[in-house]
């Protein structure tokens, strides 16, 4: 193109000026309309995983926890509910959601292994532990020795299986002496009520309900039976989206540790509103809250916390829980 001697300075300058006004025109409006997304998410939605129990329920009934995600300009989108922590962090995994349901560090590690793209984002201990190997009245298991040649349900690589694995080794007695009949809780509830297996090895409040309702009793309490901790809760999320939305990580942190401090100081009130969602008895109600349950939360960057992990991942690997070897800290989300 031939230079055109009247394109002057002052011209240029107010085609640059009308160049820049048109492209302000173009931004103010979004800004305007308050659609601009602060730096450190590429979303302004969180789609969380529940079930019928632990901080993400009590977080989804009482409100809160999406006021505090609001103000910080994060809406919540409740997925679930589901039955244990295995589907839930399959949803993750397929992206129909963002976060776990806050379940065993178990599944969550053994799905690690299994090349999931998935990282931990935040842990809890709850205490007293309440997970329980439970047997009918009636049935002659009294005791952990009793289990020798009996069927006893368990959910794979999970909280289940760890505890009837830990209860065996503190007995002295053979893993292969006992058959264990992997099965998720929906379907490992009927199974024992039904008598189709000879003992269960589950957690809150299935436990609580199956005492109640199938007259059942504790062989092996974890509470006053099991020495250390093998397994914690776990908030998980994929690698990327940790990457992508750090600020909505610290978000959903911030409110989940809001979340367990409320529930330590109001047991009653947490248990009834777990009790209106799962529908079982006031006296299941009443066992559970008597228990006064404390959530003790614990960051990605917590070192004391991470080797007591660590140590607990490699109890699970040497007893072929964990298919093989794991390093948490290769596991974590870099908030």
């Amino acid at each position: 193109m031939p230079f055109d001697a009247s394109f002057s300075p002052s011209r240029r300058s107010l085609v640059q000026a009308a160049l820049i006004g048109a492209g302000a025109a173009a931004v103010l409006p979004a800004h305007a309309q308050g659609t601009a997304r602060k730096p450190g998410r590429t979303t302004d939605t969180v789609r969380l995983g529940w079930g019928r129990g632990g901080l993400p329920l009590l977080a989804k009934v009482r409100g809160d926890f999406e006021k505090q995600l609001a103000r910080d300009g994060i809406k919540v989108e409740w997925i679930g509910p589901f039955p244990n922590h295995a589907p839930s962090l399959q949803a993750v995994t397929g992206g129909s959601a963002d976060f776990g349901f806050g379940g065993s560090t178990t599944p969550a590690l053994a799905a690690m292994l299994a090349g999931s793209p998935l990282v931990f984002t935040q842990f809890a201990v709850v205490e007293p532990r309440s997970t329980a190997i439970i047997a009918k009245d009636g049935s002659g298991i009294d005791k952990v020795s009793d289990l020798v040649g009996k069927s006893v349900a368990v959910n794979r690589s999970g909280l289940g299986e760890f505890l009837l694995v830990a209860a065996l080794e503190k007995h002295g007695i053979d893993r292969s002496k006992v058959k264990f009949v992997y099965l998720n809780p929906p379907d490992a509830g009927p199974a024992f009520s039904q008598g189709k297996i000879d003992a269960w090895s589950m957690w809150s409040p299935a436990v609580d309900i199956a005492r109640s309702e199938y007259k059942a009793h504790d062989v092996f309490f974890e509470g006053r039976d099991l020495d250390f901790l093998i397994d914690f809760n776990s908030f998980v999320t994929t690698r990327r989206f940790s990457e992508e939305n750090a600020e909505i990580v610290r978000a959903v942190n911030a409110a989940y540790a809001a979340e367990a401090k409320w529930a330590g100081a109001h047991p009653l009130e947490a248990e009834t509103l777990a009790q209106k969602e799962a529908g079982y008895s006031d006296a299941v109600r009443d066992q559970q809250a008597s228990y006064k349950r404390r959530w003790e939360i614990y960051g990605v960057q917590d070192a004391a916390f991470l080797q007591k992990f660590q140590k607990a991942a490699d109890w699970l690997s040497d007893r072929k829980i964990l298919p093989q070897k794991v390093a948490v800290k290769d596991h974590l989300a870099r908030l």
